[in-house]
């Protein structure tokens, strides 16, 4: 992950510039605002229209500009990100677009406009009992009763980072085979929820969407504390559906396209998380070099 954000670090040397003149806006990612009950969808692709890519510092944060023309959201707002490395990140995501622009792989800058525009009207509050919500339901926490193989397995893979978890928050969680899953104690959701209270509504954003695609709290505090790696939290996500390819085999090309998609969400996810908790910036001397 750090790796991932050393070479965003050292790519966005060339895009930290000060452009001449005001700015002419653009609305970020078109007219495809979406219900107040539903956050971002990206439109799915755009010919590309600029040439250069850059960031500025302004009053409210950091700013991204396409040419001479300031990056907004959905809603209008000035495209305006609170860390340096976060714009570098963002910056490099528009950079890298070919001849066309691929919204759809573009998780980072979606994960801003949603942190912006806050499309669903959600508190601090919502966000972080919305992410412990799916204690009742995590996927490491459901384990089968046959085969045989498959319970080893689960029971292999999964206890180790559920007894990492209770250690490390000092809880308890368990798993069972029960279809309504485990019995969480009402201490386990308080822990877990003045946890998630130390993190700003940015990262917040961030750990839900990774919850949402990892189908776990338990996963993703694996993954956010480095305790996990994102292949392997993904690949425990998937624990039972890569036991039945193994068995059964697969349909040719579309297993790997899913398992790429959903690492390259979480890794998203992951690295925004970081990068909105990073208290401090790059320094122009790193990037003027």
């Amino acid at each position: 992950m750090w790796r991932s954000y050393l070479r965003l670090r050292d790519g966005g040397r060339r895009l930290l510039n000060r452009l001449p003149g005001g700015p002419t806006v653009f609305v970020g990612l078109g007219s495809n605002t979406p219900s107040p009950s539903r956050a971002y969808v990206p439109p799915t692709e755009r010919k590309r229209f600029y040439q250069n890519v850059s960031i500025t510092q302004g009053e409210g944060g950091f700013e991204i500009n396409l040419d001479h023309r300031k990056l907004k959201t959905p809603q209008a707002k000035l495209f305006t990100v609170p860390s340096e490395a976060l714009a570098i990140a963002v910056a490099t995501e528009w950079d890298s677009q070919q001849d066309t622009i691929k919204f759809y792989t573009m998780h980072l800058t979606t994960l801003c406009n949603t942190s912006l525009d806050n499309p669903t009207q959600r508190n601090k509050d919502q966000l972080i009992r919305a992410a412990v919500k799916f204690l009742d339901t995590d996927t490491i926490c459901y384990r089968v009763e046959e085969p045989q193989t498959l319970v080893e397995l689960q029971k292999n893979e999964w206890d180790p980072i559920i007894e990492w978890a209770e250690k490390r928050y000092g809880i308890e969680i368990g798993s069972s085979t029960s279809i309504m899953g485990p019995s969480m104690p009402a201490r386990t959701r308080e822990v877990l929820i003045s946890h998630l209270a130390s993190y700003n509504m940015w990262a917040l954003q961030g750990i839900e969407f990774v919850v949402t695609q990892l189908k776990s709290m338990v996963l993703t505090l694996g993954l956010i504390d480095l305790r996990l790696t994102v292949e392997q939290a993904v690949l425990l996500s998937r624990l039972e559906e890569e036991y039945q390819i193994q068995k059964w085999g697969n349909v040719e090309w579309a297993h790997d396209y899913e398992l790429q998609e959903l690492r390259a969400r979480t890794a998203a996810g992951a690295l925004f998380v970081h990068l909105c908790s990073e208290s401090t910036t790059v320094k122009h001397k790193l990037l003027q070099e």
